[in-house]
């Protein structure tokens, strides 16, 4: 077949259906190029969808050739794209309107599961090793807590850490067509795409057991190795419900989905404006339950209180004992492959949303971090126990908790919790100059 004129053979692909061009599609580059042609798919769409974008008045071999010139002119892969866009039903206006509701309580879109879920949307993750040979490897399985999925990837046939060079994730929407039969095209939406030599450089570990070391590598990835070799166990990741839905499903396969920027109006009066009128979910949660699940709300910040660069918002102080938030249960990471099993102590998942004076995320970050036994020694004088901290830092800001184990009730206490925004975001984002 290809050595057949281009002209022939897409004539003969114009008899099939969309699943198996698909499916045609993946036989080798050749057939790749031919299979996203754009006559091809529009004729499809038009067939499907019943709607004409342009209708030529008067039929004759001038109108024709440049009704074929107006569908080539687009990008290639345009018409297909589009297709299956509609087919999903996840254009921009429609998702917009399913996830209108907001969750008084996080502060985003109540129904993103439920949505996710009609979706059939799951995670992948390719890798690329030195030879250049790509693996992808499906999700293993799940967990939705109230801000974020936590999701994990096991295997026995990963590549050697040390020859990866190129991970990507991508969300995954099967689609399920009428004429397809069994067949179930995929539509690839890629979220995320790492240098693996440039990230592991960055990485932390996080916590160990008697079988695998987790590393943490931002922003949100989790990579578990087999202890006393450089293997790996499984992958994790920790997806943040913020605009989760459009990036799983509105990219394409080579480009993300581009979150478009939403700006609260300029206020010109308030002296303080883009200080006050913070409000802050904050969950901590492993892959089985949640840890500990807080709304706080009015966090302010005054202007004598910004500091290297920092915008503090104090949530949690230690001298207020009202504030202090009891942890239900241990902190601890289960993980599991095919064969194996075990439990990582004193490190989870933290999944964050601040909300800004307009109401809207500010900063989102869902992000394995480790609890340490803390180096200074607590000025709070109501508990007696050992004290730890947790610590996180970004481009955009930083989050500390301290907590203290009371031995005697078997439960930690939340006992300090202050967030640093960076100067720079705020400035930006509300148009000022702290």
């Amino acid at each position: 077949l290809n050595s057949l004129p281009p002209e022939i053979l897409l004539k003969i692909l114009s008899y099939i259906d969309a699943a198996s061009l698909l499916c045609i599609g993946c036989v080798n580059k050749w057939f790749h190029k031919m299979a996203k042609d754009n006559a091809l798919w529009y004729k499809i769409y038009t067939t499907a969808l019943g709607k004409r974008k342009w209708k030529p008045k008067v039929i004759n071999e001038t109108t024709a050739v440049l009704s074929a010139a107006s569908i080539e002119e687009k990008p290639s892969g345009y018409w297909r794209r589009l297709y299956f866009s509609k087919i999903l039903g996840n254009n921009e206006n429609k998702l917009k309107h399913q996830l209108k509701n907001i969750n008084p309580y996080t502060g985003l879109p109540s129904k993103t599961e439920q949505v996710l879920r009609n979706l059939q949307a799951t995670w992948e993750i390719t890798v690329l090793d030195k030879k250049g040979q790509e693996i992808t490897f499906e999700q293993s399985h799940a967990y939705f807590s109230e801000s974020s999925v936590t999701v994990c990837w096991t295997s026995t046939h990963w590549p050697f850490l040390n020859n990866l060079t190129l991970l990507k994730l991508h969300g995954v929407i099967r689609v399920a067509l009428a004429e397809s039969g069994t067949i179930e095209p995929v539509w690839r939406s890629l979220m995320a795409k790492h240098d693996m030599k440039s990230i592991w450089d960055q990485r932390k570990g996080i916590g160990a057991d008697k079988l695998v070391t987790l590393f943490h590598i931002p922003p949100g990835l989790i990579v578990g190795i087999w202890r006393g070799q450089w293997s790996v166990a499984f992958f994790m990741a920790s997806l943040h419900f913020h605009k989760l839905v459009e990036r799983s499903a509105l990219g394409s396969s080579i480009c993300p989905y581009t979150v478009p920027a939403e700006l609260p109006p300029f206020d010109d009066v308030d002296p303080e404006y883009g200080l006050h009128g913070y409000a802050l979910h904050i969950s901590l949660h492993n892959t089985i339950k949640d840890i500990m699940s807080a709304q706080f709300t009015q966090l302010f910040c005054k202007t004598d209180q910004i500091r290297n660069g920092f915008v503090m918002l104090k949530v949690i102080g230690r001298n207020d004992k009202t504030q202090h938030t009891p942890i239900s249960g241990k902190i601890d990471t289960p993980w599991r492959t095919d064969a194996l099993g075990g439990i990582v102590e004193n490190c989870c998942l933290m999944s964050l949303t601040l909300l800004d004076e307009t109401q809207n995320p500010f900063w989102c970050v869902s992000t394995p971090v480790a609890m340490q036994l803390s180096a200074k020694e607590s000025t709070c004088f109501d508990y007696v126990g050992e004290n730890y901290v947790i610590y996180y830092q970004d481009s955009e800001g930083k989050v500390q908790m301290n907590f203290v184990w009371l031995e005697e009730r078997g439960q930690f206490f939340l006992i300090n919790l202050v967030l640093f925004i960076a100067t720079e975001k705020v400035n930006k984002h509300f148009g000022r100059q702290y």
